[in-house]
């Protein structure tokens, strides 16, 4: 039985095969022109020679016709491109696109050619065009993963490990296209190593296990903790020949825990080899290094970048091959391999103290990042959520491992700017945590507690949600950034959907056609900028910003820019598209290939494009814009928190910071959402509070009016009588002339606030 590979299979067209006389004509037409032979002259002698070419036709196959004609096709891309000629060079290619061939039907095609080099020359050159670029992307992708699926099927591995005993030319061909194959080569390259019957072939395939490098380290790895003392001996004896530390941890574990001498001197002397020297090293500690390092995403732990698939490694000694491969999608590799490794770390501290704040955190972490990248609809083979091995959700894990180690994910995720990770966090610490425990770090430095740093981290999401943990805990002494828990909330209340950008363009008319565009979204853009330090006071009055544009900035001009918006603090996690040159283009997209924040785009993409990527940016790097139901869900919660802070008389977080917002709200904001707001008004013991709610009840009309005199009543009783004298003659008027439930509510306010007897004769007088 073979272990499975993914592969990415093309489909075939579904179109009536091309007819040699339909095409083969046009191709000589342009292989013609192409030697300088002119056309009419072809064409006549094609006249001529019809004969003898139908003759042929009937002795040519259809599938032989339709490669020469693909041939043809290529060999005028090919040719189209190298002379500049570009419209036609992309008619060519779109028309050799739409054959869809598979993968494997395209190397096929470009082997057939003769000059391999020539078409990855003119694909590269291709991909610099603007025009071309796309078409040449898919012929090389298409190019690429034919030789991989080629080289990664196990029957071709099958076939390669017996040419490694055969001629020298079969030989290097075969060690070639087995390094070539890499991870997917593992399972049948171990078989053939631990067999010892053909000590050649052994010692072949282990040349080009080594030469595999750091691939072949985690599969040899996964088997060094399950076979024989005997196979343990062999392979750590090898796995010292390929200097690549992820092979530390293990080495050092078997060592630790082998009954056999031979087996404990070579992990020993593997791990000198590769730069350990195997004593005082701790095991729990080198598992965690190597889950640190899948968790940073680090190259050197990264098999395939790039592709869809990663490997995770299992060893079943009752499956042939017993190393066992299963594809797991790339979003969730690095998470998956860091929990792997944190779970064996945490069991080995069970043993020796119980486990440490800091490797729950790392797998916390890594489970909630693992729930964020799971694609729709995804079942990941790591960690499965069905049957009868489904585990329970991150969520469930965050809270049961405490308060200290949802505080250690919020760090990390402020340290690596992570919001979508922070707000699980923070929801994770609300759960755990209780008083003092929120914001007290044993300092006076507010950075160094994850959730007061959380309150000034440049997304209103982790603001909002910080503020509103904070608020729940009814905090009775100050602390550093308590003074902004109150505005924050304040600020949910009108402008929660609100979107500020920057753009930073050289030029006015780059800046008015990007600013028009962000416009049509919802954004608020600041003011035109050359550099970030130009928006110096703008940005200092904005809430927060959610999006920056660079436009029109070239070169090394790109970088500084993109660096001096990480060095602001209202800007260090906000993601940034930057639209330039063709020039710039291909090496921004490689440099900045890995950071999720920083979307490259060549100028003049259209304003669908940009407003495509720039949604997709948002979403994949804060959330999306913050949504009509959002904001009514934050404001609606923040308004319950100040309610709380206002009836409690919390001094610390003082509801009167936010009188000013609530006045502004109040009359803007309808039903239930209103009444909450004079609600919290009539608490706070300001005049103009309570004449706010005066001026709100006397422009509204039945209930509404009713309920918010009571509210009027209540502020009155907790502090007087604060209105002013054009509502007291408004408010006389109402208890004289207004209908009797209004009439009521206002006598009786009238008698709460203790009015003048002189106010009190006309509404006896008054005979209705």
């Amino acid at each position: 039985m073979h272990a499975s590979w993914p592969r990415s299979h093309g489909t075939r067209s579904q179109e009536s095969i091309v007819t040699h006389s339909r095409t083969a004509a046009p191709a000589l037409i342009r292989n013609r022109h192409r030697s300088g032979v002119p056309v009419l002259a072809m064409v006549l002698s094609l006249a001529a020679g019809a004969a003898v070419t139908s003759s042929s036709l009937a002795q040519t196959s259809p599938a032989a016709t339709k490669a020469a004609d693909n041939a043809s096709i290529l060999s005028d891309f090919i040719h189209y491109t190298r002379i500049q000629n570009y419209d036609l060079a992309e008619a060519m290619g779109a028309e050799l696109i739409g054959k869809k061939l598979t993968n494997a039907e395209f190397v096929s095609l470009v082997e057939a050619s003769g000059d391999i080099a020539r078409f990855e020359e003119t694909s590269q050159r291709a991909m610099r065009v603007t025009q071309l670029e796309k078409i040449a992307a898919a012929m090389t992708k298409s190019y690429e993963t034919g030789k991989l699926e080629r080289a990664r099927n196990p029957e071709q591995v099958a076939k390669n490990i017996t040419l490694l005993t055969g001629s020298d030319r079969g030989r290097r061909l075969a060690e070639e296209r087995l390094v070539f194959a890499g991870e997917y080569a593992m399972p049948q390259l171990l078989e053939a190593f631990l067999d010892r019957s053909n000590p050649t072939r052994q010692a072949a395939v282990q040349r080009v296990i080594v030469s595999l490098g750091r691939l072949a380290v985690i599969p040899m790895c996964t088997a060094l903790t399950k076979v024989s003392p005997v196979q343990q001996e062999q392979i750590a004896d090898v796995i010292g020949l390929i200097p690549h530390a992820s092979s530390l941890p293990f080495l050092r574990d078997v060592a630790e825990t082998t009954q056999s001498d031979a087996v404990k001197k070579a992990c020993v002397g593997a791990m000198a080899r590769i730069g350990a020297d195997g004593a005082g090293s701790d095991r729990a500690a080198l598992f965690n290094q190597l889950a640190e390092a899948y968790y940073a995403q680090r190259s050197d732990v990264t098999s395939f970048p790039g592709e869809d698939n990663q490997l995770v490694w299992s060893y079943e000694p009752s499956a042939s091959p017993p190393l066992v491969m299963s594809a797991i999608r790339t979003p969730v590799y690095h998470e998956a391999m860091t929990m792997r490794f944190a779970e064996r770390a945490l069991q080995l501290e069970s043993v020796s103290g119980g486990p440490t704040a800091s490797t729950l955190s790392l797998w916390v972490a890594a489970n909630f990042r693992r729930e964020i990248e799971t694609p729709a609809g995804y079942e990941n083979p790591a960690y499965p959520t069905k049957g009868d091995a489904a585990r329970r959700s991150a969520d469930y894990y965050a809270a049961a491992s405490g308060a200290e180690v949802a505080q250690r994910v919020l760090a990390r995720a402020i340290a690596s700017r992570d919001t979508q990770l922070a707000r699980k966090a923070i929801a994770a610490v609300e759960h755990t945590a209780g008083g003092k425990d929120l914001w007290s770090s044993g300092g006076s430095d507010a950075a160094a507690t994850p959730l007061l740093a959380a309150l000034t981290y440049p997304n209103r999401r982790v603001q909002y949600e910080a503020a509103l943990a904070l608020a729940a805990a009814q905090p009775t002494t100050a602390f550093p950034g308590s003074d902004r828990v109150v505005p924050t909330l304040a600020s949910t209340i009108r402008n929660a959907t609100t979107m500020y950008a920057i753009v930073i363009a050289n030029e006015p008319e780059l800046y008015q056609s990007v600013r028009s565009t962000l416009n049509k979204m919802g954004y608020t853009v600041l003011p035109q900028a050359r550099t970030l330090a130009d928006l110096a006071a703008p940005l200092s009055e904005a809430p927060a910003v959610d999006l920056v544009v660079t436009a029109g900035i070239r070169g090394e001009n790109i970088a500084t820019a993109l660096t001096d918006v990480r060095g602001q603090s209202k800007t260090l996690a906000t993601p940034a598209l930057v639209l330039t040159d063709e020039s710039s283009y291909t090496d921004l997209r490689r440099r900045f290939a890995s950071d999720s924040l920083v979307a490259i785009r060549q100028s003049g993409i259209g304003e669908a494009a940009i407003t495509e990527t720039v949604k997709q940016l948002v979403e994949s790097s804060s959330g999306g814009a913050i949504s009509e139901a959002e904001a009514a869900s934050y404001s609606s919660r923040s308004l319950g928190s100040l309610r709380d802070l206002a009836v409690s008389g919390n001094t610390v977080l003082n509801a009167g910071d936010a009188a000013t917002a609530l006045i502004g709200a109040l009359p803007n904001v309808k039903g239930a959402a209103r009444l909450q707001v004079a609600e919290i008004l009539s608490r706070i013991n300001q005049d103009r509070a309570q004449r706010a709610i005066m001026a709100a009840a006397l422009a509204s009309t039945d209930a509404d009016r009713i309920a918010l005199l009571g509210l009027v009543s209540d502020s009155g009783k907790r502090f007087g009588n604060f209105l002013e004298a054009g509502q007291i003659s408004r408010l006389t008027e109402l208890a004289t002339k207004g209908a009797d439930a209004e009439a009521t509510a206002a006598a009786s306010l009238i008698g709460t606030m203790k009015l003048a007897k002189t106010e009190l004769v006309p509404m006896i007088l008054n005979k209705k």
